[in-house]
């Protein structure tokens, strides 16, 4: 488990500092707009093209992760539900006993 903590984190690292690096090289390179427009977009697709298997991959990690957690809250919720009924069902009993012993 810990080392698809680790995977997912690297892939978020790395895809983070790729679009960072763009977007500063984008803002500050000496071009009109719509040079830059262009230069981003073809970037993007390359990038797109590029890694698309690793994104695909973070993506489902990242799925199966709250997949994982959604599963592990729902079933605490009812364990503590189911608790909680248990609880007063046992306390609703006790003060049926104590009616009849008076």
């Amino acid at each position: 488990m810990c080392k698809k903590d680790n995977s997912l984190g690297f892939a978020i690292g790395i895809l983070t500092g790729v679009v960072g690096g763009i977007i500063a090289g984008v803002l500050f390179a000496p071009k009109s707009g719509e040079e830059s427009r262009r230069e981003l977009k073809d970037t993007y697709e390359d990038l797109m093209q590029k890694y698309s298997p690793e994104i695909t991959q973070a993506k489902k990690q990242a799925m199966d992760m709250i997949k994982s957690s959604k599963e592990k809250i729902e079933d605490t919720y009812k364990k503590f539900n189911d608790n909680i009924k248990a609880q007063k069902l046992a306390h609703a009993k006790n003060c049926e006993i104590d009616v009849y012993e008076i």
